[in-house]
C-alpha cells in the first residue's frame, strides 16, 4: 500500500517518523513536504498535494491512503477534504482510527503533532491502515450521499422523521 503524506512545520518530526516506520512496516510512503523546517510555512501547499495523490491514485483502483499532520490537525484535515475524492478525518485515539475506516472509509487522517506523544501517534496511523471499510450497508448509503452532494451540490432528501411526522408534547 502506499500512504501519502503532507504537513507542515508543527508536524514535520512525526512526518519524518512516520517516513521510516512506514517503510520498516512494508509500506511505500510518498513524502508531498515539507522538506525542511519553517516556522511560516502553510500547511495547504503540502496537505492539498497529499490528498489530491491519494485521490488520483484511488481513482485508478490504486490501494492508496494518506496522513497529513499538523499541530492540531484541524486545518490539515479542513485542507484534505476539499479535494474532491478525500474523505478526512481528525483522529486522536486508537477509536477514532478505527471508525474513520470501519464506518467512514475514510482515506486520509489527520493527527495533531503538538497534541499527543510520537508513539501515540504512531499507534493512531498504524491502526488506520491496517482497518479494514466494514462495507456495512449503511455506512456505504451515507458515504453514497457524501459523494453524489460533492458531484452535484445536491442536498439529500429528507427523512419522513424530519418533515413534520414526529411527535409533540402538546400533541398537536
Amino acid at each position: 500500500m502506499r500512504v501519502h503524506l503532507g504537513s507542515d512545520h508543527a508536524g514535520l518530526e512525526l512526518k519524518d517518523h512516520l517516513l521510516n516506520w512506514l517503510a520498516d512496516h512494508g509500506y511505500e510512503a510518498v513524502d508531498h513536504g515539507p522538506f525542511v523546517f519553517d516556522a511560516v510555512d502553510d500547511y495547504p501547499v503540502f496537505c492539498l498535494r497529499a490528498a489530491e495523490a491519494v485521490a488520483a491514485e484511488q481513482a485508478e483502483g490504486a490501494d492508496s491512503l494518506g496522513v497529513v499532520i499538523g499541530g492540531s490537525g484541524n486545518g490539515e484535515q479542513m485542507a484534505a477534504n476539499k479535494v474532491i475524492g478525500v474523505r478526512a478525518a481528525l483522529v486522536w485515539s486508537e477509536a477514532t482510527a478505527t471508525l474513520a475506516r470501519e464506518h467512514n472509509d475514510a482515506n486520509v487522517i489527520s493527527v495533531g503533532g503538538r497534541q499527543h506523544s510520537l508513539e501515540d501517534m504512531t499507534r493512531f496511523v498504524e491502526v488506520f491502515l491496517s482497518t479494514p471499510f466494514s462495507d456495512e450497508e449503511r455506512h456505504v448509503r451515507r458515504i453514497a450521499q457524501l459523494g453524489h452532494y460533492e458531484v452535484t451540490r445536491e442536498l439529500p432528501p429528507l427523512p419522513a422523521s424530519a418533515l413534520g411526522g414526529g411527535s409533540s408534547d402538546t400533541g398537536a
